[in-house]
């Protein structure tokens, strides 16, 4: 796996390790002065999109040196704040000086001036898997000693999940991955798993602190050997992994919720309920009978019913009950389920029919909320302990939840509610943003484009001109992982990795921590962001907190020297994850962190939130946007955005990883052949996705995986308007999330949701994309 012609840094340096997202390599130089970064031998499965890590460093689109936006310096000299044509105008290349003194400058006088509540710097993304120079952790550090900042809640990846476990399960249980079991336990209990939504191995390449083994493959595939059989309720069969005997049943998108509704009423009706494990586990069975057959508002959720909803046999539905209760059985939830409207009721029902068949707590079995969404999740049960970066306290509290960043923007003084609480938006003058793309992660991305034109000043740290370094006044070229040291940290995998500075930075490029230094001196608190360490210092200080905690691990200098420690190899019995098992073997002794000590299933303090998109016990709600709305009749396909196979989020999509996922340049959306065959669209063909919200261009591809109906883009393209300073431009890439609602999932968590209908047409003069040419300059 190759890339860059420049010479390392460091010759002695080659051949060590360096840590990524995607796993941990080794570095060395081919014959013709390439780098090379081969996946260590003891991965199993390593991933192929360490090939594309190793091109970042030189790719074109490297950002050369410090620039503004040329309408921010005009409107800076004239002293009439110009957002117009924030993403749509020419650059000006500036000296790090002017840079540093503008941005410190800036942040200060909007401080001053508006208070620091009118800074918004809750960044978002994968900025990093090393734990000393993540971009998050160094900016708010560094505006933490600034005087504070308005900052977000939760994650695009489950806070919907994360809200709603947090009242039913209780707050130890508020990362919805620490509900999962591991793969070992699965296969030992010989477990029936019933996985809504799938288990995808493309999401298993990656892990947020880096990785040394891919273990799902493998857990899978003992799984398999022990007998496990698997049955993936989901649109479309991709979802399905490679497993013998695995079965896919199709229903409509977004109807999990009714699906599971239909089971309970089953086991209800067949009295397959485990009353013991009810009366002595949970609360608010009765209400959740009530509702299940019927006698609260005259609907009796049988499998009839699921099954009209869902468009699947009901006889189906009624052999999944039986599957379930003869046990033992596992019911797994990937993070897209509770990622829609109304996403809390999915794992809310989840959890209950875990409950009403009474697996939750026993080794193997119960629920599993993500297997398969990370590469770490449902590994055994040990965990590495120690620290991040300090980030200090935040003197200013206000905060929103992390999906509403449109709204805040583009209606300050307004008030939401979230999670019990009555929420005011800020009036945000200037967003600072680091090691995140939301021109990728956020939903409806033309709305986004008019929220982003509300602040004064958008300051963006970055090391390529993607799109959110387009859309910045203040742009600072940042240094690649390539081009620094750090110490990467799996907690959840118990994988720890020392990633070696292999090349000298890019041009004018500098670490985030540098950039952050620089201001910090400008405004008089270098001493307390440094507090006098180097960053070799602080690597130290970092891996002593894990050595501390974990006498197994090696000294620093060994651990330098050797790459990497997994420390599952260094303990005698890393131990199983048995979720609730303390508390299913005595509650009494052991009680969850609710309210009632017990599993939920109706919350009392949920119910008197008074939501009506939320109320005290899992419900089904009809979503605005799915298959079954008037809205269908003329947008006839509901579109999934996945996370897709070839990339993590947006990163890497420029490089030959990227490239190679492509359709007629773009991103594929994949389609059902009959479906295609009615609209004259060919394989390979250039086709409009469009909806009232937007429109992109994509590169059909004909699959019969895909359920009629039904069409499945990737997220991640970079965005690509062909004209930027338009209102709603053609995006020529295939950025779905010019199409999806920027609506929350429900006052409770405020989630984001992707419900998203839309049509599908041939583009026969289709414009080029645009995304790959450079930015455009002008001189003062």
């Amino acid at each position: 796996m190759t890339a860059s012609n420049r010479d390392p840094r460091d010759i002695a340096t080659l051949g060590l390790t360096v840590g990524t997202h995607w796993g941990a390599a080794a570095a060395s130089r081919l014959p013709d002065g390439r780098l090379r970064l081969e996946p260590v031998a003891d991965d199993p499965s390593p991933s192929a999109l360490m090939q594309g890590y190793a091109e970042l460093a030189d790719h074109p689109l490297r950002i050369g040196g410090p620039a503004v936006r040329e309408g921010w310096l005009e409107a800076r000299r004239s002293g009439r704040p110009d957002t117009r044509r924030r993403g749509a105008e020419p650059f000006v290349p500036v000296t790090w000086d002017e840079a540093v003194a503008l941005a410190a400058d800036e942040i200060h006088r909007v401080g001053r001036t508006f208070g620091n509540e009118s800074i918004f710097a809750g960044s978002y993304g994968w900025g990093s898997a090393g734990r000393f120079h993540h971009p998050q952790s160094q900016m708010k550090r560094f505006m933490t000693l600034a005087g504070g900042f308005t900052f977000a809640k939760n994650t695009y990846s489950h806070a919907a999940g994360s809200v709603l476990l947090g009242h039913v399960l209780g707050e130890e249980y508020g990362d919805p991955a620490s509900c999962t079991p591991d793969w070992a336990s699965i296969a030992s209990a010989g477990s029936f798993i019933l996985a809504f939504g799938g288990i995808t191995l493309r999401n298993t390449q990656v892990e947020a602190g880096g990785l040394v083994r891919h273990h799902v493959p493998g857990g899978l595939s003992r799984c398999a050997e022990a007998g496990c059989r698997l049955v993936v309720v989901s649109p479309t069969a991709d979802d399905v992994p490679d497993f013998p005997g695995a079965e896919c049943l199709s229903i409509r998108p977004g109807t999990d919720t009714a699906f599971m509704l239909g089971v309970a009423h089953a086991l209800i009706d067949e009295g397959l309920v485990d009353k013991a494990f009810l009366a002595r586990c949970t609360v608010g069975y009765k209400a959740v009978e009530t509702y299940v057959t019927g006698r609260d508002d005259g609907i009796a959720k049988t499998p009839e019913w699921a099954a009209a909803i869902c468009d699947c046999p009901p006889e189906r539905i009624r052999d999944i009950a039986g599957r379930l209760a003869a046990g033992p059985s596992l019911i797994a939830c990937a993070w897209s389920l509770q990622r829609a409207e109304f996403g809390e009721q999915a794992f809310w029902m989840a959890v209950t029919l875990a409950a009403l068949v009474g697996q939750i707590g026993r080794p193997g079995r119960g629920l599993a909320f993500g297997l398969g969404s990370m590469n770490a999740v449902g590994r055994h049960g040990a965990r590495l302990r120690g620290p991040a970066l300090p980030q200090g306290k935040n003197p200013v509290g206000t905060f929103i939840p992390v999906a509403r960043i449109a709204d805040m923007l583009l209606d300050p003084g307004a008030t939401i509610d979230y999670d019990g609480q009555r929420l005011t938006f800020p009036d945000i003058r200037l967003v600072y943003w680091v090691g995140g793309n939301p021109f990728h992660h956020h939903q409806d991305i033309n709305r986004l484009r008019r929220a982003w034109k509300r602040p004064e000043t958008i300051i963006v740290n970055e090391t390529h001109w993607n799109p959110i370094a387009r859309h910045a006044d203040i742009l600072f070229p940042v240094c690649v992982g390539l081009e620094r040291s750090d110490v990467c940290v799996a907690r959840r995998g118990c994988e720890i990795v020392y990633s070696h500075q292999i090349l000298a930075p890019r041009s004018e490029a500098k670490t985030d921590h540098e950039v952050f230094r620089l201001m910090a001196a400008r405004l008089g608190f270098e001493e307390a962001f440094t507090e006098g360490r180097t960053v070799d210092d602080w690597l130290r200080w970092i891996y002593a907190g894990y050595a501390g905690n974990h006498p197994e691990l090696p000294p620093f200098e060994r651990f330098r020297e050797i790459g990497m420690v997994d420390l599952a190899d260094l303990i005698a019995d890393p131990g199983p994850v048995v979720p609730l098992g303390a508390f299913v073997d005595n509650p009494d002794v052991a009680p969850l962190g609710t309210p009632s000590g017990r599993i939920e299933l109706f919350s009392q303090t949920i119910a008197s939130f008074g939501y009506a998109d939320c109320p005290g016990h899992a419900r089904w709600f009809e979503p605005g946007e799915w298959l079954g709305a008037r809205q269908a009749v003329r947008y006839p396909f509901h579109l999934l955005t996945p996370q897709p196979e070839n990339r993590l989020h947006s990163q890497l999509d420029q490089t030959s990883v990227g490239a190679a996922g492509k359709e007629a340049g773009r991103e594929p959306v994949l389609m059902n052949p009959q479906d295609a065959a009615r609209r004259g669209i060919g394989e390979g063909q250039v086709v409009r996705v469009f909806n009232d919200r937007g429109a992109c261009l994509a590169g059909a591809r004909l699959t019969a995986a895909v359920r009629s109906g039904v069409a499945v883009m990737a997220t991640g393209a970079w965005y690509d308007p062909d004209d930027p300073a338009a209102s709603a431009p053609l995006e020529r890439h295939g950025n779905p999330n010019v199409l999806t609602a920027d609506i929350g999932t429900s006052r409770l968590s405020q989630g984001p949701s992707v419900n998203c209908l839309v049509d599908i047409r041939p583009e026969p003069a289709p414009p080029a994309p645009g995304w790959n040419d450079p930015p455009l300059f002008s001189r003062r």
